[in-house]
């Protein structure tokens, strides 16, 4: 039976990975001994900002998988891959043909006003609008990403954008999630000039945890989907 014998610093889901798994790598730096002494049969990598760590485990003899997915075709692309390289490839394709269904349903449901125009932010100095999964993931929830060409940049550093583009843009809601880092909703309020976008003016500023919307897995399709159409289409108060 395939397990895992060692995590990055960033896993967390299931909550107990981090109890019982040891912690081997950041994103981008790894313990390449303590990899060794795990004897892993496959280590899973993802982008390439993760080559460096790659390579040092190729010199070393490990087997790899290198996944560098940024879209939710790739996503899902990746379940059914994975499922083949551990031998669970029929119970991998189930997993994402039930994702599929529910990005249809979801995209499906009928909304009760206009599309909301949404600012996704992924970092705050620079500002770095989201990766590609999230700008679908926003449409799939009813929203319209303000910023939606910049969703084919797969580099972070090819989606920066100045204050005045999203400005300019004047979104009705701004997402944000700062790569781990905790959102200061006060600090985007405080920008020049940003007191006259919509989403700023109407109070909606909503973090979203990266470890729901930036890890390039299942969890984006799930609770990071629900926590976008959380925050675009939240329950009206009841009537007092």
């Amino acid at each position: 039976m395939s397990h895992r014998v060692g995590v990055s610093g960033y896993a967390v889901r299931p909550p107990q990975v981090r109890r019982e798994k040891p912690r081997i790598s950041a994103f981008i730096s790894a313990d390449i001994p303590k990899i060794m002494k795990l004897e892993p049969d496959l280590v899973l990598a993802f982008s390439d900002l993760q080559a460096d760590i790659v390579a040092d485990l190729v010199r070393a003899g490990v087997d790899i998988h290198v996944f560098n997915q940024r879209d939710i075709a790739g996503i899902l692309a990746m379940i059914r891959t994975l499922g083949a390289l551990v031998d669970a490839a029929e119970r991998a394709n189930q997993l994402a043909a039930s994702y599929e269904q529910r990005l249809a349903t979801i995209a499906s449901a009928t909304r009760p006003a206009a599309k909301p125009r949404v600012y996704f932010e992924e970092w705050d100095d620079p500002l770095i609008s989201g990766i590609g999964w999230v700008s679908e993931l926003i449409e799939v929830a009813g929203g319209e990403d303000v910023l939606a060409k910049l969703r084919f940049q797969k580099a972070a550093k090819d989606r920066i954008i100045s204050p005045d583009a999203v400005r300019a843009a004047a979104p009705d809601v701004i997402l944000a999630s700062w790569c781990g880092k905790k959102v200061v909703p006060d600090k985007i309020r405080k920008r020049p000039g940003w007191n006259e976008i919509p989403a700023v003016r109407n109070d909606r500023i909503v973090e979203i945890k990266s470890a729901l919307i930036l890890q390039p897995g299942p969890a984006a399709l799930t609770d990071g989907l629900d926590a976008i159409v959380a925050a675009l289409w939240p329950e009206p108060l009841p009537s007092s």
